[in-house]
């Protein structure tokens, strides 16, 4: 009989929340007393947008992400809509643009400048109108450029294309009907080729958004569900919802059988919603609670039990709504692998809140930032309605480091062969000819200029931070920040030398390589 260790080795067994100081916080903060459940809040590394309380219509704030502080009460405010503002989000390939939706019924697209907005913006890019009754929920496809689906309150589920010269659109290019009730919940698969809902009529249904069809239906009556999300690529599902004794609920659900959960278990007594937030490169779930302060966090494995509970942060102020940072816009110098923004209507505040794995060194720990998703689509609108389905491009968040390109993928093979071919000659006791040695060395200096001329934009494009001028953020208004901004800039410089020192190294080693070369042909 073997023997299992009742703990388990995790990187992430330690990971910790802090929340910022009140120089970081977003203070005086008009946050919407709106009942209706959702974030109310989107995130991006140039922005924060914020639903906001105004009288007649519907508006929302957009506030530089380094703009901390007291707001100004007469800030301008993204104000187009007749009614409330339901849900707001950030497009995840372009940082200037932000859809919302609201019981106007209607959805709205609006270019946000790159300077600070001095006045109010009325007038949005484009207007969707196809939606009968209030729209509760938008979501962009996770792959694809300029596709946008949004859910009302009429059952229907609209597929929109932008990339389209009309200011107003009022033709979805496909409509989902396959509910019967108000759906609570959207959540895309990685690829954006699966959609998840939850409904108010308590059921899971895993859709194929393009034709339209119900692959997988849950209604499985002890677990009424309000919000769904896919995992990753694990081929899971997590809902949370309520039991039959409205205990707060969490499951976990095999993709392919929706019969009966993976895994089902009770939180707590509380009434208030559980907004679940999955980070697909540590693996690691957050559950965040509406009405009360706390953040649990849990560790997905493939194998059971399938969710291994971490640790909890708690506060003791309560949150209506929460925003979270995308990947990319993290402080990685301090192992920060989470971040999310609080919203707290009683105290008119934002809290930013990092989830921080505790490290020693300073360096960049590579084991916790795996490739993650960048801000560049993979398909085109047109490619996925046509029916193309591509995974995320990925980009490293090492300081320095530039996008993922694909094409590099399609050199491996041919050098990998020819290392194979030059074993298999060694092992025979025999050398290559002259010619054939020169090749490969010829294509790694062609293919090393590449990545030369592909880095050089990339790092010249570096100030300007993704065309966000880092000169436009606020100057450091204490002696702290004053600080804070020297000991970042020093930070900056020891990187920079670390990687001049590694490049010297490889330009050493390439030295030394070729003079091995050299003296094994001169002997051969």
């Amino acid at each position: 009989m073997s023997w299992h260790p009742q703990y388990r080795s995790s990187k992430f067994r330690h990971v910790y929340g802090k929340a910022a100081s009140k120089e970081k916080c977003y203070d005086c903060v008009p946050i919407t007393h709106n009942v209706h459940d959702n974030h109310f809040c989107a995130v991006n590394p140039h922005f924060i947008a914020v639903v906001t309380e105004c009288a007649g219509g519907g508006a929302f704030l957009v506030i530089p992400i380094h703009q901390t502080g007291k707001l100004d009460p007469h800030y301008p405010k993204v104000c187009g809509h007749k009614g409330s503002v339901l849900d707001i989000k950030w497009n995840p390939f372009n940082d200037f643009v932000i859809a919302s939706c609201s019981e106007d019924a209607t959805v709205k697209i609006w270019d946000i400048p790159k300077h600070l907005l001095t006045r109010n913006v009325t007038s949005p890019k484009k207007e969707l109108l196809g939606h009968v009754r209030r729209v509760g929920l938008i979501e962009w496809h996770p792959t694809a450029n300029n596709i946008l689906f949004s859910s009302g309150y009429d059952y229907k589920i609209m597929i929109w294309n932008l990339d389209t010269k009309e200011a107003v659109i009022s033709n979805p290019v496909k409509i989902l009907d396959a509910h019967k009730d108000v759906v609570l919940s959207m959540s895309f698969n990685t690829d954006g080729s699966l959609l998840a809902t939850a409904c108010r009529d308590r059921k899971i249904r895993l859709l194929d958004p393009r034709a339209g069809t119900v692959l997988q239906e849950a209604s499985y009556k002890s677990h009424r569900v309000n919000k769904v999300l896919f995992l990753g690529n694990v081929k899971k599902l997590f809902s949370t919802g309520t039991s039959r004794w409205n205990n707060r609920q969490i499951a976990l659900w095999d993709q392919n059988d929706l019969s009966v959960p993976l895994l089902e278990e009770d939180l707590d007594g509380s009434s208030g919603l559980l907004f679940p937030f999955y980070d697909s490169d540590t693996h690691m779930l957050y559950v965040v609670g509406k009405g009360d302060g706390n953040i649990r966090y849990y560790e997905i494995s493939p194998e059971k039990p399938y969710l291994n509970y971490l640790m909890e942060y708690r506060s003791h102020l309560p949150q209506k709504g929460i925003g979270m940072m995308p990947k990319r816009g993290l402080e990685v110098s301090a192992c920060e692998i989470f971040r999310f923004y609080k919203l707290i209507p009683t105290k008119s505040l934002i809290e930013p809140i990092s989830m921080i794995v505790p490290r020693r060194s300073e360096s960049y720990q590579e084991d916790i930032y795996p490739l993650t998703t960048g801000a560049q689509p993979a398909l085109t609108a047109q490619e996925w309605l046509n029916g193309v389905n591509k995974g995320p491009l990925l980009v490293s968040l090492r300081p320095g480091s530039g996008a993922v390109n694909s094409l590099p993928q399609f050199l491996e093979p041919e050098p990998l062969m020819k290392t194979t071919d030059l074993s298999q000659h060694q092992g025979r006791g025999g050398r290559m000819p002259l010619e054939d040695m020169q090749k490969p060395s010829e294509i790694e200096d062609s293919r090393r200029q590449l990545k030369v001329e592909e880095k050089l934009p990339k790092n010249e494009q570096m100030c300007l931070s993704n065309g966000f001028d880092i000169f436009e953020c606020p100057p450091p208004k204490t002696e702290n920040e004053l600080l804070q901004m020297f000991y970042r800039q020093q930070e900056e410089i020891r990187r920079l030398r670390e990687l001049v020192n590694q490049r010297d190294i490889q330009i050493k080693q390439l030295e030394l390589e070729l003079r091995n070369l050299c003296m094994d042909t001169g002997s051969y």
